[in-house]
């Protein structure tokens, strides 16, 4: 009985032990150390012509720069007829503006700066949208492209992603430049034309800047935006990618000999052999971690968070179980933990009895920062051991972007800007999607990726989806973040 005392008096202290370090943790806990951005003079708001910015807005979606996976699809001439209207709505703009087009239709505008030997700054929006899906059209309640302005918004395709963007940067250099402002430092924008398909005018605006030797001080593209009913801190919140995930499509492929359906091989046949290839594949998921920018958004929220929660954080190496099973509860929050696994295609035989010769799945990652295409065709290979199925890339794969700084100037100056503008508290996090900033990197110190605009959870759906819509209250303040955002950085 002494012993079984002993013993219990033992973990009661260690029970004992351990809550007082969890709570010590907890009460004590800071977030990483980011660069302090209340020591940044924001500069002051600016007027903002709302009803003009609406009208050049729905004017810009009634352009149909629409990018089509099949190239032949595209229309060029919307492009140039995009390309005359931002030159007539935009008079001042393009006075103190040199404009280039490379790659066909990608705009880079230099604004030049007083002070050649300060870095540039890069801003980034694209033309082009994304196709409206063939029988939806009439689920939208204003046409996807009339542009019309109702309801306290601008409806169209494009109005958020990423037009919203492109209008709003270009009203916030018009404003600027009409009243005289000259820039300290450069001001660089880059306005991809395809990249929604392809980026290849953003990589050719990196090759333009790489060849004439730009380091630049940030580049900020779309990505991220102020969600206001997030479920962190159950308000608003400006979340700033530092880093965006990689893209990769794996193709599997199983060879066969195909004949006729009426006699089948006992091995069922090469179907069969993918299907089971692709399940192996996708049964292997890549394990969630607390890690990454995904992490870092909540400890740098946790001091502001409920206890429950900064307790987590400020004790992640205990529970980091419990973490990961909330964040990674919905396939968002999961998205932001690892790579993920997505086959989307799948290719057989023409005819329904006959039997296919070669059956292919196309399988899509979003590869998280800390993998590699090398590590995912690995896990594969692994996955699938010694069933004869050939694995490749169906082209060459995107890898994870780099992970931008929170303690550099860049990220004081973007953080200030974006929490003064957006009264929202400003928090990084890791873009799941790809954005053209991506081939910007190579020509920049830091790239980060947010929109100025306010969204619920359930807002976030209509960007590439229906009734795609921004509001006026959007638009003016998207204008004021980038007008002021150059008035701060570039001064």
């Amino acid at each position: 009985m002494r012993l079984l005392g002993r013993i219990a008096l033992i973990v009661f202290a260690a029970v004992l032990l351990l809550v007082a370090v969890i709570l010590v943790r907890t009460l004590t806990y800071k977030p990483p150390v980011t660069a302090d951005a209340s020591s940044v003079r924001v500069a002051a708001p600016v007027a903002v012509d709302v009803a003009g910015a609406a009208r050049r807005l729905s004017a810009a979606i009634r352009i149909r720069t629409v990018s089509h996976q099949d190239p032949a699809h595209d229309q060029p001439a919307e492009w140039d007829r995009l390309h005359a209207f931002l030159r007539t709505a935009y008079p001042a703009a393009h006075a103190v503006l040199r404009r280039e087009v490379v790659a066909g239709h990608t705009l880079v505008y230099t604004w030049p700066g007083s002070d050649p030997s300060l870095a540039p700054i890069v801003l980034m929006a694209h033309q082009d949208v994304v196709p409206v899906t063939p029988g939806t059209e009439r689920d939208w309640k204003h046409a996807p492209f009339a542009g019309d302005i109702a309801e306290g918004a601008v409806w169209g395709r494009g109005a958020i992603d990423d037009k919203g963007s492109l209008i709003t940067l270009l009203e916030g250099v018009e404003t600027l430049a009409a009243r005289g402002f000259r820039p300290r430092r450069a001001v660089i924008l880059v306005s991809g034309h395809d990249e929604e398909v392809r980026g290849q005018g953003a990589r050719a605006a990196a090759a333009l800047l790489k060849s004439r030797g730009i380091r630049a001080q940030f580049v900020l593209d779309e990505g991220l935006a102020v969600i206001t009913d997030n479920p962190v801190t159950d308000g608003k919140l400006a979340l700033v990618g530092t880093a965006e995930k990689g893209y990769a499509t794996l193709v599997v492929t199983a060879k066969a000999p195909g004949g006729h359906s009426s006699a089948p091989p006992q091995d069922a046949g090469g179907v069969v052999t993918l299907a089971r290839a692709v399940t192996a594949i996708a049964d292997r998921p890549f394990p969630m971690a607390f890690r990454g920018p995904g992490a870092d958004m909540l400890q740098v929220l946790a001091p502001d968070a409920p206890f429950p929660v900064r307790m987590a954080v400020a004790n992640s190496w205990l529970f980091e179980p419990m973490l990961v099973g909330q964040v990674g509860a919905t396939p968002s929050g999961a998205a932001l933990l690892h790579t993920t696994i997505a086959p989307t295609m799948l290719k057989g035989s023409p005819k329904e009895n006959v039997l296919p010769q070669d059956a292919t799945a196309w399988i899509n990652y979003r590869l998280a920062p800390g993998d590699t295409s090398a590590t995912v065709m690995a896990r594969a290979k692994e996955a699938v051991g010694d069933l004869p199925v050939t694995l490749a890339w169906a082209k060459t794969p995107d890898e994870p972007s780099p992970v931008s700084s929170m303690r550099s100037d860049a990220w004081r100056v973007v953080a200030a800007v974006a929490g003064e503008v957006t009264k929202a508290p400003v928090a990084p996090s890791l873009v799941t999607a790809g954005t053209d900033s991506r081939y910007l990197q190579p020509v920049a110190q830091d790239v980060y990726r947010f929109q100025p605009m306010d969204l619920s959870l359930e807002d976030v759906g209509m960007i590439h989806g229906t009734n795609e819509h921004l509001t006026l209250k959007n638009l003016e303040q998207a204008v004021q973040f980038y007008a002021r955002l150059i008035a701060t950085a570039a001064s």
